[in-house]
C-alpha cells in the first residue's frame, strides 16, 4: 500500500498547497483515531483493482469491495490483493444500489468513496479525511477547482455537468464547482439523514444536494480524474444525464419535510408560495370587486325603480 505522505505530491502545484498539506499531515496523525472505510463499488475489475486496491493507505479500517453479481474474477483478484478486503455482495442493480449496500455493512466512522476503474486516486484519501477531521460534516472532490482536473471527460459531458452546477446555484444555493462526481467523504453517522434512494449514478447529484438541504458542512477538495485503465466505462451521456436532472427537479419540487426549517432553498420556495398566494387572494378581490360593480345597478336605474307608480283614477281606468 501506499503511505499517506504520498498524497503530497497531488496538492504541490495548488495556491493553497500549505494548508492542503497542513490537513493531509493532520489526516495522517489523526486516522488512528478515527476509523476510515473506504467504499469500491465494482463489476467485472479484475483487471482494474490491481491498478486500486495496492495504492489504498495502510491505515484505512476497512476496504469493502461490493460485488454487482460480476462473471470475472473480479473477487478472487481482490482477495489476492488484499486479504484483509471485505467482501459484500451488491441488492440491487446500478451503482447508487452497491453504494447503499455498502453503507449497511460499514464499520467505520468515516466513510470514502472510491471507484474500481482507476479513474480516482487513493493517495487523495488523506485529503478528503483531513477535510473532515478539521470539522466537515460532508466532504467531495472537484475537477474544476485550482488543484483539480480531468482527462476522462467529453466536451458534451464537461457541458452537461456546468449546466447542472449552475442548476444547483440558482435552485439550492451552493457554491459548488462540481456535481456529478463520485468521489466524496462523510462521517457514517451522517448517512441515514440522506435518506438516500438512488439506483445509478444519479446518486452522486442527490447526495451533494441532499447534504446542502441538510446543512451539513459542506467542503470541496481538489481532484483529478484520470482516464480508466481497462475496459469501457457504463456511464451513458444522455441517458444517465437525464437521471442526473430529473434527480436536481424532484430535489426541488419535493425536499424532504425534515429538512423543510433549515434548507435555504425551501425557505426561498415558502417565500415565494406565500407571495404567490397573497397575489392570487388580491387578483380574486378584485375581480370580485369588478363583478360587483358590473352587477350593481347605475344611478338612472336606481332613480327609476325607486321612482313610485303613476296614480291611475277610476276615469282613466274606465277609459
Amino acid at each position: 500500500m501506499v503511505p499517506a505522505e504520498n498524497a503530497t505530491d497531488r496538492v504541490q502545484h495548488d495556491s493553497h498547497a500549505p494548508r492542503l498539506l497542513y490537513l493531509v499531515e493532520r489526516a495522517g496523525q489523526h486516522s488512528a483515531g478515527q476509523r476510515v472505510s473506504v467504499i469500491v463499488p465494482t463489476l467485472n475489475e479484475e483487471e482494474n483493482l490491481p491498478h486500486v486496491l495496492p495504492r489504498i493507505p495502510d491505515w484505512v479500517h476497512e476496504v469493502i469491495v461490493v460485488d454487482g453479481h460480476s462473471v470475472d474474477d473480479t473477487v478472487a483478484v481482490a482477495r489476492a490483493l488484499l486479504p484483509s478486503v471485505r467482501i459484500v455482495t451488491q441488492e440491487g442493480r446500478g451503482k447508487g444500489a452497491a453504494l447503499r449496500t455498502a453503507f449497511r455493512a460499514v464499520t467505520g466512522d468515516i466513510i470514502v468513496m472510491l471507484d474500481a476503474d482507476g479513474s480516482t486516486a487513493p493517495e487523495e484519501i488523506p485529503l478528503y479525511v483531513a477535510a473532515l477531521v478539521a470539522g466537515a460534516d460532508f466532504v467531495k472532490g472537484s475537477r474544476f477547482m485550482q488543484g483539480g482536473g480531468t482527462s476522462d471527460m467529453t466536451i458534451l459531458r464537461k457541458l452537461g455537468n456546468g449546466g447542472f452546477v449552475a442548476m444547483s446555484r440558482l435552485l439550492f444555493g451552493s457554491k459548488y464547482t462540481d456535481l456529478c462526481y463520485g468521489y466524496a467523504a462523510f462521517w457514517t453517522r451522517n448517512v441515514p439523514a440522506l435518506r438516500l434512494n438512488g439506483d445509478g449514478f444519479e446518486i452522486e447529484t442527490m447526495m451533494n444536494i441532499r447534504a446542502l438541504q441538510a446543512r451539513y458542512k459542506v467542503a470541496e477538495v481538489p481532484s483529478f480524474e484520470a482516464d480508466r485503465v481497462h475496459g469501457v466505462g457504463r456511464l451513458r451521456t444522455f441517458p444517465d444525464g437525464f437521471r442526473v436532472l430529473r434527480t436536481i427537479v424532484r430535489e426541488f419540487l419535493h425536499p424532504n419535510p425534515a429538512w423543510a426549517d433549515r434548507n435555504p432553498g425551501a425557505d426561498r420556495r415558502r417565500t415565494a408560495n406565500a407571495r404567490y398566494r397573497a397575489k392570487e387572494r388580491r387578483r380574486g378581490r378584485d375581480r370580485r370587486a369588478d363583478a360587483a360593480r358590473a352587477a350593481a345597478p347605475t344611478p338612472a336605474q336606481i332613480e327609476v325603480v325607486t321612482q313610485p307608480p303613476p296614480a291611475v283614477s277610476f276615469k282613466d281606468a274606465r277609459n
